[in-house]
């Protein structure tokens, strides 16, 4: 299996530039769709998908959007704790678990993304638009792409992956 010798012998620097690039590609498109499109507005690109921007006040599917106000710090935190529980997990990380050691970059990558929004704004920009037949997916951003591709990473590495590594060494 191709091993992530970056990952392996250097974690943390791995994970500097990987979460960085990450960040810097959500915050870039983000700045793109808030100069290019005005609140609220829809541009059809396919007959499945539209770049919008949509304000997110709340987390995941837009929950505790409508709160009050109090989320936007509530989930400030919770993204600032979970982003350095992620940092800790690297640095500590088993340097033969490289798919989970990218998965928890990846995810890092979005996480700050999407708390950087909250910190400064107060709300995350979302503007990624996926429908079929008038039903439409909640709209999203890079970042939130990142964090569930690190989740789908890890949870494939720790369910599936693992199963066969220990299947391989004799292990149950």
């Amino acid at each position: 299996m191709y091993r992530f010798s970056l990952i392996q012998r250097k974690p943390l620097l791995a994970a500097f530039l990987i979460a960085s690039l990450i960040f810097l590609l959500d915050q870039f498109t983000k700045m793109l769709v808030v100069q290019n499109l005005y609140l609220g507005q829809r541009n059809e690109l396919t007959v499945f998908f539209n770049l919008v921007h949509v304000r997110n006040y709340g987390a995941a599917f837009s929950f505790l959007s409508e709160a009050g106000g109090w989320q936007r710090w509530f989930l400030t935190i919770i993204s600032a704790i979970a982003s350095m529980v992620i940092v800790y997990w690297i640095k500590k990380s088993d340097e033969k678990k490289y798919l989970e050691t990218l998965s928890l970059i990846i995810i890092l990558g979005g996480a700050l993304g999407n708390f950087y929004d909250r910190l400064i704004l107060g709300y995350v920009v979302d503007f990624l638009d996926f429908h079929w037949s008038g039903v439409h997916f909640p709209a999203f951003n890079i970042a939130d792409t990142a964090i569930t591709i690190g989740a789908t990473l890890f949870i494939a590495d720790n369910l599936i992956f693992n199963r066969y590594t220990k299947e391989e060494s004799g292990e149950s």
